[in-house]
């Protein structure tokens, strides 16, 4: 999911609601501002992975196999709680 969606619903939005939908979603950002917090700390806001801009096709293949796997994981790996940081 892209982080920035110039006149559109970014990332963090998107995936709010879509946790909200489903909490046991898996979802990964990407962006090509690398040093957004959001791609930083992405277990903070929700998501399970992140890729960064311009990424290659086995790069985004790998984020994707961890996502997968984490389908397959006893407990959910990502929590599904998204957080927003406070001042």
């Amino acid at each position: 999911m892209d982080l920035v969606v110039p006149g559109g619903m970014g990332g963090q939005e998107a995936v709010k609601r879509l946790l909200e939908l489903n909490p046991e979603a898996k979802v990964v950002v990407s962006s090509g501002y690398s040093n957004d917090p959001v791609m930083a700390h992405f277990h903070q806001y929700g998501f399970c992975d992140a890729v960064a801009k311009p990424y290659k096709n086995d790069e985004l293949r790998q984020v994707i196999a961890r996502a997968i796997k984490r389908l397959s994981a006893p407990r959910p790996v990502c929590s599904g709680v998204v957080r927003t940081k406070t001042g």
